[in-house]
Protein backbone atom coordinates (compact mmCIF):
# COMPACT_ATOMS: atom_id res chain seq x y z
CA UNK A 1 0.00 0.00 0.00
CA UNK A 2 1.62 3.33 -1.15
CA UNK A 3 1.21 6.04 1.59
CA UNK A 4 -1.36 8.05 -0.73
CA UNK A 5 -3.45 4.72 -0.33
CA UNK A 6 -2.82 5.13 3.01
CA UNK A 7 -3.49 8.59 3.75
CA UNK A 8 -0.42 9.15 5.28
CA UNK A 9 2.03 12.32 3.83
CA UNK A 10 2.50 11.97 0.27
CA UNK A 11 6.00 10.24 -1.35
CA UNK A 12 8.30 12.66 -2.72
CA UNK A 13 7.49 13.75 -6.68
CA UNK A 14 9.37 15.10 -9.39
CA UNK A 15 9.24 18.98 -10.02
CA UNK A 16 9.31 18.54 -13.26
CA UNK A 17 6.26 16.52 -13.74
CA UNK A 18 4.87 18.43 -11.64
CA UNK A 19 4.95 21.39 -13.69
CA UNK A 20 4.37 19.22 -17.04
CA UNK A 21 1.29 18.63 -14.97
CA UNK A 22 0.57 22.28 -14.32
CA UNK A 23 1.19 23.49 -18.06
CA UNK A 24 -0.91 20.19 -19.06
CA UNK A 25 -3.94 21.90 -16.82
CA UNK A 26 -3.87 25.33 -17.70
CA UNK A 27 -3.51 24.15 -21.69
CA UNK A 28 -6.06 21.22 -21.25
CA UNK A 29 -8.51 23.60 -19.30
CA UNK A 30 -7.34 27.07 -21.21
CA UNK A 31 -6.67 28.99 -18.01
CA UNK A 32 -5.54 32.41 -18.00
CA UNK A 33 -3.25 31.50 -15.98
CA UNK A 34 0.68 30.86 -15.75
CA UNK A 35 1.48 27.52 -15.10
CA UNK A 36 4.24 28.08 -12.24
CA UNK A 37 1.48 30.04 -10.05
CA UNK A 38 -0.07 27.19 -9.35
CA UNK A 39 1.01 25.59 -6.38
CA UNK A 40 1.86 22.09 -6.09
CA UNK A 41 0.16 22.30 -2.75
CA UNK A 42 -2.81 24.34 -3.16
CA UNK A 43 -6.16 22.83 -3.84
CA UNK A 44 -7.57 21.79 -7.71
CA UNK A 45 -11.20 22.59 -6.56
CA UNK A 46 -12.93 24.91 -4.74
CA UNK A 47 -10.98 27.67 -2.89
CA UNK A 48 -7.91 26.24 -4.65
CA UNK A 49 -8.29 27.13 -8.77
CA UNK A 50 -11.55 26.73 -8.66
CA UNK A 51 -12.34 23.69 -10.93
CA UNK A 52 -15.11 21.35 -10.91
CA UNK A 53 -16.06 17.55 -12.00
CA UNK A 54 -16.15 19.03 -16.28
CA UNK A 55 -12.76 20.04 -15.37
CA UNK A 56 -11.86 17.07 -13.76
CA UNK A 57 -13.26 14.59 -16.83
CA UNK A 58 -11.12 17.23 -18.94
CA UNK A 59 -8.23 16.82 -17.02
CA UNK A 60 -8.35 12.30 -16.98
CA UNK A 61 -8.47 12.65 -20.61
CA UNK A 62 -5.29 14.83 -21.20
CA UNK A 63 -3.84 12.92 -18.55
CA UNK A 64 -4.61 9.60 -20.10
CA UNK A 65 -3.22 10.63 -23.77
CA UNK A 66 -0.05 12.15 -21.98
CA UNK A 67 1.13 9.93 -19.69
CA UNK A 68 -0.82 6.41 -21.10
CA UNK A 69 -2.88 5.61 -18.13
CA UNK A 70 -6.50 5.61 -17.26
CA UNK A 71 -8.44 7.80 -14.67
CA UNK A 72 -11.74 5.88 -13.63
CA UNK A 73 -14.24 8.21 -12.88
CA UNK A 74 -16.00 6.19 -10.01
CA UNK A 75 -12.23 5.25 -8.44
CA UNK A 76 -12.83 6.01 -4.56
CA UNK A 77 -9.40 7.54 -4.84
CA UNK A 78 -10.32 10.13 -6.96
CA UNK A 79 -10.86 12.61 -3.65
CA UNK A 80 -7.32 12.11 -3.20
CA UNK A 81 -5.81 11.31 -6.60
CA UNK A 82 -7.12 15.13 -7.07
CA UNK A 83 -6.76 17.14 -4.29
CA UNK A 84 -4.05 19.16 -5.85
CA UNK A 85 -1.03 19.21 -8.37
CA UNK A 86 1.31 17.59 -5.81
CA UNK A 87 -1.02 13.98 -5.51
CA UNK A 88 -2.11 14.27 -8.74
CA UNK A 89 1.63 13.63 -10.04
CA UNK A 90 2.21 11.26 -7.22
CA UNK A 91 -0.73 8.85 -9.03
CA UNK A 92 1.11 9.70 -12.35
CA UNK A 93 4.27 9.20 -10.96
CA UNK A 94 3.14 5.49 -9.61
CA UNK A 95 0.60 4.07 -12.85
CA UNK A 96 2.02 5.83 -15.89
CA UNK A 97 2.99 4.05 -19.14
CA UNK A 98 4.62 6.75 -21.18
Amino acid sequence: MTSLESGNAMPATDPALERQLARLIVDTLHLEIEPESISPLDPLFRDGLGLDSIDALEIALAVSQSFGMHLKSDDEQNHQIFANLRSLAAHIAQHRTK
